[in-house]
């Protein structure tokens, strides 16, 4: 079983490896401006998923996937050698669409915060539908407790 510290030690440095790799060695022209955002690698250290995104439009996007599936073999080794394992995890790379979800996540908040505004619109001049106060007070019951006097921490001895 391998330690879960030690994984993401690895990954971590899949990571560095493959961003420093991909900024030094591969001269693809159709490598695009490309940020790796992530590794994660399996417990037994044999596969390892690369996540990166691409600045730029769907072109951008597809040319960006063809230079590092066709740089792999590059990477994997560059990887492999610098780990030092028996086995050099074999790589995946895979579009990370972090605008996509930033984008619906503001939709989402937009659609949010009109809403409470339309709920505080409703709520500034409405009233409640009963009494202003709907308990019943004593009034006898509170004037007898105030003459009751209490003493608290004081020592029997």
């Amino acid at each position: 079983m391998t330690d879960p510290a030690k994984v993401r030690r690895h990954a971590e440095r899949v990571k560095e490896l493959v961003a420093s790799v991909v900024r030094t060695q591969v001269k693809d022209p159709r490598l695009g401006m490309i940020t790796i955002t992530d590794a994660r690698i399996t417990a037994d250290l044999r596969e390892a998923t690369v996540f990166y995104t691409v600045l730029g439009d769907a072109t951008a996007q597809s040319g960006t996937a063809a230079a590092l599936e066709s740089a792999k073999g590059l990477l994997r080794s560059t990887v492999g050698k610098a780990l030092g394992l028996r086995h050099s995890p074999s790589l995946t790379f895979v579009h990370d669409d972090v605008t996509e979800h930033v984008k619906h996540i503001d939709d989402l908040l937009a659609t949010a915060r009109n809403a409470d505004a339309e709920v505080q619109r409703r709520a500034a001049g409405a009233h409640y539908a009963g009494d202003a106060q709907p308990y019943k007070v004593d009034d006898e019951a509170g004037a007898e407790g105030a003459d009751d006097e209490v003493v608290v921490g004081q020592d029997r001895r």
